[in-house]
């Protein structure tokens, strides 16, 4: 039974995406899935429920702070911050090197804060919009820029998915940074050289004078326009937490859209709830969009697979997988099966946490050695759920980027650490070698 509704979960993913339809959809019918598989269980409807809104409940925290994202990605628009950047960016960047800089920025970036949601819907945005203006494929630039979010997210001790596998490994979060970090060094330099590749077939093109004179003529381009990311950087390093950050960085900016822009309070509050859309032609093309209801499908997104990934695991469904994760382990050794067990879990839960959390419960019984177990979740299952277009991991970074799925082709580094890694994995850890299957 359970088996046949994961086949039918996968058919209905592929449907939608085959078709162009919204992943929600399969997301809603995965629920009712899970749910009538709950009830031949012999659970009640009410108990289903229990389960479901308890995981469902916690996700709202996710839920807030994307609003607070589609509040700033709005407000940012209209206070100038993105117009400077995009004025004073094109005077700074080096064309014909722009997408190996974006990859550069971000994969900095994200490694100061910990966090690729504050690095997509900040600088990202602003590397997009310089894109558009330049004539660069916003995919490509997608793509790029969620390589370097996820660079830090992955091996930041300000991480809190880095922290997450250090709790549910039992592992110290230092230890595993440094470990992650020497991983990271082959598929960085690799992805470092194909970025430079792409950046001079891909060069950052003039950008059309009558967009700059649009953004200059709309836009007081003062110093202060910076303020909103200056926050951004700064507060995170202060150990405030980041639903504060984003919010004092909106504030900022909304106050700068009233005194700065000469935009209205109504026009503003527009802004921060349906984006900025200005009249001019050459001003949308760089500017246009933003704000919560751009981020619609991401919030249902959440709510879904919180609810369904409830009701899998208040009714032990996925326990007797574990037998055969360990199995699968002893054939074709460990790093390989957590890349099946990851894959599996970031396509039917969509979770960067959830993923992290099942790798562990379904194959901890094949590992004696538990960094061993945390650097195989980390150079698997974190970036693998960045890799699943309807995953929240991959959905909720390319909405802020407003791109689509093909992105995540040329989001070279997180397909290049869990292959470098099952490649190199026993100058890591020699022991593991001696496993069957693991190289």
């Amino acid at each position: 039974m359970l088996t046949a509704c994961f086949l039918l979960f996968f058919a209905l993913v592929a449907g939608c995406l085959l078709s162009g339809k919204s992943v929600a959809w399969a997301l809603l019918g995965g629920l009712l899935l899970f749910w009538v598989l709950g009830r031949r269980l012999g659970f009640s409807h009410r108990q289903l429920w229990d389960m479901a809104w308890a995981k469902c409940r916690k996700s709202l925290i996710v839920v807030r702070i994307i609003v607070l994202i589609g509040v700033i990605t709005g407000v940012w628009r209209c206070s100038g911050t993105i117009a400077s950047c995009i004025v004073w960016g094109v005077g700074l960047v080096t064309p014909g090197l722009f997408l190996l800089l974006s990859f550069l920025l971000c994969a900095a970036f994200s490694y100061v804060l910990g966090t690729s949601y504050g690095v997509s819907s900040t600088l990202g945005v602003i590397l997009m919009a310089l894109a558009r203006s330049g004539g660069v494929d916003p995919t490509v630039a997608a793509g790029v820029i969620l390589s370097g979010v996820y660079f830090g997210d992955r091996c930041s001790p300000a991480s809190s998915a880095a922290s997450l596998v250090a709790a549910v490994t039992d592992t110290d979060l230092y230890r595993n940074v440094r470990r992650m970090l020497r991983t990271a060094l082959l598929p960085t330099l690799l992805t470092t050289l194909l970025y430079l590749a792409l950046s001079l077939l891909h060069p950052l093109g003039s950008t059309d004078s009558t967009v700059l004179q649009a953004l200059e003529g709309r836009f007081t381009l003062s110093p202060w326009t910076i303020l909103p990311a200056v926050i951004m950087v700064l507060l995170p390093l202060l150990k405030v937490p980041i639903h504060w950050t984003i919010t004092a960085s909106a504030a900022a900016a909304a106050v700068l859209a009233v005194v700065l822009q000469g935009f209205s309070v109504r026009e503003v509050l527009l802004a921060a709830w349906s984006g900025y859309h200005p009249a001019d032609s050459a001003l949308s093309a760089v500017l246009s969009g933003g704000g919560i209801t751009s981020m619609a499908v991401s919030y249902v997104i959440v709510a879904l697979t919180g609810l369904y990934s409830g009701i899998l695991e208040g009714t032990g469904s996925l326990r007797p997988l574990s037998g055969k994760a360990e199995e699968l382990a002893g054939r074709i050794g460990r790093f390989p099966s957590m890349i099946v067990v990851s894959l599996l879990c970031a396509a039917v839960l969509c979770n960067q946490a959830v993923t992290s959390m099942m790798g562990a419960q379904l194959l901890e019984g094949a590992y004696d050695d538990r960094e061993e177990l945390a650097m195989d979740i980390e150079n698997s299952g974190i970036l693998i759920a960045g890799l699943i277009p309807w995953s929240i991991a991959c959905s909720i970074p390319l909405a802020m980027l407003g791109a689509g799925s093909g992105a995540v082709f040329y989001a070279f580094l997180l397909w290049l650490i869990p292959i470098c890694y099952l490649i190199t994995k026993k100058r890591f850890y020699p022991r593991a070698a001696k496993t069957a299957g693991d190289i």
